[in-house]
Formats: C-alpha cells, structure tokens, sequence
C-alpha cells in the first residue's frame, strides 16, 4: 500500500504553539491540519496514529512542547480533509449494556471506547446508540444527566423525561447521588480525603488544582484502598463533586496516576505500568427515583480489560 500523502513527522515549532511554550494536542494539530475538523483529529489520536517523540499518544489533551517531534499517520484513515461526513446509521446499544429501563430513567454499563455524548460531526455516541436502542432521539427520550469519559467504563444515568432530568440534575449539584468508582492507581496508595480547587488550567494547558479557589471550583474524592498491590493499588473512589477528570487529576496530583493515564503525566516518578487504557470503572450508582422516591443502587462487574490488568499485577512478585 502506498503511504499516504500527508503521513510524516514534523518537529514541533513555537509557532505550532501559538507562541506558547506549550500546547494542548488537539490545538498543535489543527494548525498543522487546519482543514481537518476537530473531531477528525481526535479520532486521529483515539485510533493511534499520532505519535509523540516516537510514542504513540492516545490523549488530545497531552502536552506539546516545542522541540518534540509530532508524527501522523494517515494511513487507513478515512477522514478525508474539509470533507462532511455522510450520515450513518447508528447502531443500537447491546441490550447486556441495560441495567434498568423504566419510563422515567434507564441505567447503563457503557463499554470502554465509547464517549458518552458525541463530539462534533461523531455521531456513534452512548447517548445516540440508547436513543437508537429505545426508538427515541438523544436530547428528547434520552437526555444526558452526567457523564464518563470515552475510557472510563461503567454505569450511568440518563433520564427520559425533562421532569426527570431536572429532578436527577437537582440530586448532582446537592451530592445526593451516590458515585462509587474502581481504578488501578500508581505505587502504594493510602486512604484519604483529597479536596481542592480544579480550573481548567492549572498553569500547564490541563486541568488541575490551583491555590485560589476563585479561579476554580471546588472537588472533593473519598479515597478507600481495595488492595494493594506489586507496585499498585486497587482503590475505589467516591466522589463528592463530580468535576471534569476529577479522580484522575487527584490521584495523579498526588503521586499516583491511573495505569493508563496519559495526559496527567506530570507528577509521575519511575516507571508507568502498562494498560489498555485508562483503568477507571464506575461500579456502583445510586439515586432517588424522580418519580416515586424509591432509592435504586446498582453495581456492575468490572469489564474483561481492568480484570486482565488487575490479574497480571496480583501474580507479579512484589518487588516487581
């Protein structure tokens, strides 16, 4: 097969940075493929052809600085430059996925690889593949309450009418609804209660925690150990607040980072552990019923993935 034309390394300049000293991913690249739409290029990364100093980067939210050296590679991609992409269908969500359905709310175990909500001119979504499932649209009979991002696995609520949705809604901003995540974290984690304040720059291009709480808004993780293990930790998380990337910024603030964490690399020491992806299951959600006041609690098993990753560290030695 021949290469494609507009495959090729290019060493990031300053000028690729907007005059900055650093820039996200997602940025670098639309200037140096301006006529790509901002969903093109993250697919682009999401499907591994984007390489940083020789590495493949998965996450349009890494940092760029200049004098790394940004491959693309084009080949097999089907994203073609300025190009509207023609409508498709999009498939329905597998019924295994669906672990409550009434009228009012349906409960589901989204699979890892899938954004909850679309990105621009991406339609296969969670939202649009339930929409697609129940014969409804998404923003009518599926309306979005909360999110996970594309590798997070694990439940999530959608309401499936407005009285719903704002009822559910009420219930996320008072933190009434119970939120208990599973991950795999770097090096021996301790139990502890981490707040602080997440603005959506902390001073480097990502999000993170700053010192004045005016420029952010406040996050709070209840951290509990699961198992400790060759040189990580199984902890669950629950979450008081539900900021973007919450649990993976506190942990990776804190000197330890998700297996499979790409973005919030900065404080990291010592070698990464490897990971498909990054190892975050939301395994238990609870909620009042916005129609009789019943509490539901549901709990899901974590998916084949995060089983594997957590299998091979329980048989490593423990000085490995």
């Amino acid at each position: 097969m021949a290469a494609d034309p507009r495959d090729g390394a290019h060493p990031v300049a300053a000028a690729d940075l907007g005059g900055m000293p650093w820039d996200r991913l997602d940025r670098v690249l639309k200037r140096l493929r301006p006529t790509f739409s901002w969903s093109q290029l993250r697919d682009l990364v999401a499907r591994g052809k984007v390489a940083l100093d020789g590495v493949p980067c998965r996450d349009d939210s890494q940092q760029v600085r200049a004098g790394q050296q940004l491959e693309v590679r084009m080949s097999g991609f089907q994203g073609a430059p300025g190009s509207v992409p023609a409508a498709v269908p999009v498939p329905a969500l597998d019924d295994a996925c669906i672990v409550h359905l009434d009228r009012h709310v349906v409960v589901v175990d989204k699979p890892a690889g899938l954004n909850t909500v679309p990105w621009e001119d991406q339609p296969d979504a969670l939202d649009a593949r339930l929409a697609a499932r129940l014969g409804t649209r998404p923003g009518v009979g599926v309306r979005v309450v909360h999110r996970l991002d594309r590798d997070t696995s694990g439940l999530l609520v959608f309401a499936r009418t407005e009285e719903a949705e704002g009822r559910l809604a009420h219930q996320l901003r008072r933190h009434a609804m119970h939120r208990r995540y599973l991950a795999l974290a770097h090096g021996r984690v301790e139990p502890r209660t981490i707040r602080s304040f997440l603005a959506d720059d902390r001073g480097d291009g990502l999000r993170g925690s700053v010192a004045n709480p005016r420029l952010g808004k406040e996050a709070v993780t209840h951290v509990e150990v699961v198992e400790h293990l060759a040189a990580a930790t199984l902890v669950a998380c629950r979450l008081e607040t539900g900021r973007t990337h919450q649990i993976r910024i506190h942990l990776a603030e804190a000197g330890h980072m998700l297996l499979g964490e790409r973005g919030y690399v900065r404080e990291h020491r010592g070698t990464a552990l490897s990971a498909p992806r990054i190892l975050l299951h939301a395994a238990e959600l609870g909620f009042v019923h916005p129609e009789h006041g019943n509490e539901l609690r549901f709990a899901c098993a974590l998916p084949a993935d995060f089983t594997a990753a957590l299998d091979s560290l329980r048989k490593a030695p423990r000085g490995a």
